[in-house]
């Protein structure tokens, strides 16, 4: 399956990293997948990552992983990042959000009669787009799967490589 990680600056380094070796791991073709191709993005703690496609470039896709840190609110800037988390979610892949990662799922779609998690603080942002706000390691609604902090990744990691195989 070919999975897209979005990539965009102060992403959370783990959220990217764990993400992205487990899922090589279980055998998927993984992307790094940035408003542009070709750019180096830096995470909050000091890594760095190339982005491999552009989000206009992504073509078809089984699956997006949206890390949090500040970087969801840089990916919200970027119309194709956007428009390729709409179209995952209209094409029922697996769209997996964890800690700042639901903000994009705000910008990219009506979340009314969703139930969803997030870090704490965008509970105010996802319950005034209409989502329910749960304070659970891992919530599983339909193809979209969220989770709240980094200590959440070995719930969010199973529950995305169980619907990824699923």
């Amino acid at each position: 399956m070919r999975i897209a990680i979005l990539s965009a600056p102060l992403y959370e380094d783990v959220e990217l990293l764990v993400p992205y070796y487990r899922l090589l791991e279980a055998g998927h073709d993984v992307e790094l997948v940035g408003c542009e191709s070709g750019t180096t993005v830096e995470g909050k703690r000091g890594t760095s990552v190339v982005t491999t496609v552009s989000a206009a470039d992504a073509g078809q896709i089984d699956g997006v992983i949206i890390p949090g840190g500040y970087s969801p609110d840089h990916m919200r800037r970027c119309p194709a990042m956007v428009e390729l988390v709409e179209r995952a979610l209209a094409d029922g892949s697996v769209v997996a959000a964890i800690c700042h990662g639901p903000w994009m799922l705000a910008s990219a779609a009506d979340l009314a009669g969703r139930r969803l998690t997030s870090f704490f603080s965008i509970r105010d942002d996802l319950e005034n787009a209409g989502a329910e706000w749960v304070d659970e390691a891992v919530v599983i609604d339909g193809n979209v799967i969220t989770s709240r902090t980094p200590d959440d990744l070995p719930a969010f990691m199973r529950a995305v490589v169980s619907a990824l195989e699923g």
